[in-house]
């Protein structure tokens, strides 16, 4: 279920400014009946300012009148026409101390079994630079000697799916190789 924006505050102007139950106004909010009965008595949210969701068009006038009239009707919130924001792709990521140990094997991983990925690719999916891929690559690195190749998705580096699209993505940049249409086909005779 869709909550307003800002559900404290949205409650705190409800419970100022109308004559909804605290249930009413709890299942609006996403809150529990006892918090709100505790913003009411003004021991909770005591700093926060009420927000008015009739002037921010999240539910009409009409909608809480109806629902003063009747404690057992719900409030709906407004379908609005504005587009909601989308999460912000995937960029540079933060992998823990614990794990940076892991992503030398995760590297080796993915340079072993998909080579045709690029070190930017590489680089985005496991989170790391692009040094660091060629020092592995080069056998290099650091720890070059203690580097087994180990499945970044196990690892918890990076999901199956961004894998699989990564190595989706990097098929279709590269051209198909040059057929030989001269030479012959395996198994033909002549």
């Amino acid at each position: 279920m869709a909550l307003p924006l800002m559900p404290k505050a949205t409650a705190v102007w409800l419970v100022e400014n109308t004559a909804l139950t605290f249930e009413q106004i709890a299942d609006f909010c996403g809150l529990h009946a006892l918090e709100v009965q505790a913003i009411a008595d003004g021991e909770v949210a005591t700093g926060i300012v009420g927000l008015d969701p009739v002037a921010n068009g999240q539910v009409s006038r009409s909608e809480i009148e109806r629902c003063e009239v009747n404690p057992d009707a719900r409030l709906k919130l407004t379908v609005t026409d504005i587009p909601q924001p989308r999460a912000k792709p995937k960029g540079a990521r933060y992998t823990p101390v614990s794990k940076r140990q892991d992503r030398p094997d995760a590297i080796a991983w993915i340079l072993k079994h998909h080579p045709e990925l690029s070190d930017a690719t590489i680089s985005k999916l496991i989170g790391t630079t692009k040094q660091t891929i060629q020092a592995v690559r080069d056998k290099t690195h650091w720890n070059a000697a203690n580097i087994k190749p180990r499945n970044p998705v196990t690892l918890g580096m990076c999901t199956e799916l961004d894998l699989e699209k990564a190595v989706a993505l990097s098929g279709r940049a590269r051209p198909a190789l040059p057929v030989d249409l001269s030479a012959p086909l395996v198994g033909d005779e002549g």
